[in-house]
């Protein structure tokens, strides 16, 4: 006789049916009760790596999934890795949640080594000095099926964090710093 656990069973649900309910501050606020399930979904263009995971059951997050988003997030220039928030996946969860669509996010940004940073800084006036992208908590994303203005408008609905508008390079900033918009 084969016994499932409470776990073992929302596992497998949520393998075939999945309802996000990221939360955090107001953000999370927005979906509560919606089930309690978090999903993300994302592309990396550069490494070719994709991943599609569930991140949080029943209140708890899953450990062995944040180290996935960890890795899948590193700075690919350097290989480096660093934790990375799990408020910030719990933004881009949420905002991709209420756009309603399946498409994965397009990861241009995770994790940024000092290094890195130096570098794109010497390049463009638009990278912060002290950017949150060099403590794991920010991402730069992008989505074929919707434009600029609709994921920024969905990321900033989340009153979580900080979301820039970057139309020109085609992406959205989503971190977990303080509430602020820019680029509007």
């Amino acid at each position: 006789m084969t016994t499932i656990s409470r776990r073992g069973l929302l596992g497998a649900f949520a393998a075939t049916m999945v309802t996000a309910a990221p939360t955090m501050s107001s953000a999370f606020g927005l979906l509560k009760g919606a089930g309690d399930i978090r999903r993300i979904r994302m592309y990396n263009g550069r490494t070719g790596e994709s991943l599609d995971t569930i991140y949080w059951i029943e209140g708890e997050y899953i450990p062995e999934a944040l180290k996935e988003v960890t890795y899948f997030a590193r700075d690919w220039r350097t290989n480096q890795l660093k934790t990375i928030d799990a408020r910030t996946i719990d933004i881009a969860a949420a905002a991709h949640n209420l756009m309603d669509i399946n498409e994965p996010y397009l990861l241009l940004s995770g994790y940024r080594s000092p290094k890195t940073n130096a570098m794109l800084r010497s390049h463009s006036k638009g990278v912060a000095k002290h950017s949150l992208h060099m403590q794991g908590q920010a991402t730069d994303l992008r989505l074929k099926s919707r434009s600029v203005s609709q994921m920024y408008r969905a990321a900033s609905a989340c009153h979580a964090g900080g979301v820039g508008k970057y139309s020109r390079s085609n992406f959205v900033h989503m971190d977990c710093g303080p509430v602020r918009t820019w680029g509007a």
